[in-house]
């Protein structure tokens, strides 16, 4: 039977994302996390911290598609500058994004009710410490917040 994603899920998942205490929920449309391809939705609160990070294995780029909201997409050197920024918006200029193995990425929701589709190589493998941008403040840190507010105060 085909899954259908609609804008009930869509309500649903933002509504848990909003609960959460990291402010973000995933839905995942995969079965297992054994699954050649990881698919899932992705709800992202405003102040919720994506510490930034790269995808050493080369099979493990990742693809994220805007649905709802506004997404910052922020890319950064090896010594923490940002290169680049893009701003993604359902149905505007820029409504997806391909992130290479090897690059430090993050993402920041701008806008209450952020949803995007995300798809990877599986299986799935939770980052490691090493992948991990060693500039950025760790999860849960008191430098966040200041950090935070940097990556999002030119949009």
């Amino acid at each position: 039977m085909i899954d259908i994603i609609d804008a009930s899920l869509l309500d649903a998942v933002s509504a848990q994302a909003k609960e959460s205490p990291r402010l973000r929920k995933n839905h995942n449309i995969h079965k297992s996390h054994e699954e050649p391809c990881n698919r899932l939705l992705n709800a992202v609160e405003p102040g919720s911290y994506i510490r930034p990070h790269r995808h050493l294995d080369p099979a493990k780029g990742e693809s994220v598609v805007i649905l709802r909201g506004r997404l910052g997409v922020i890319e950064f050197d090896d010594d923490g500058a940002v290169l680049r920024k893009n701003l993604l918006i359902p149905g505007g200029k820029e409504v997806a994004a391909n992130v290479p193995p090897g690059v430090f990425h993050t993402f920041v929701s701008l806008e209450t009710g952020t949803v995007f589709f995300e798809a990877k190589a599986g299986p799935y493998r939770p980052i490691t410490e090493e992948e991990f941008a060693g500039w950025a403040p760790v999860e849960g840190s008191a430098d966040v917040p200041a950090y935070l507010g940097k990556l999002v105060e030119t949009w």
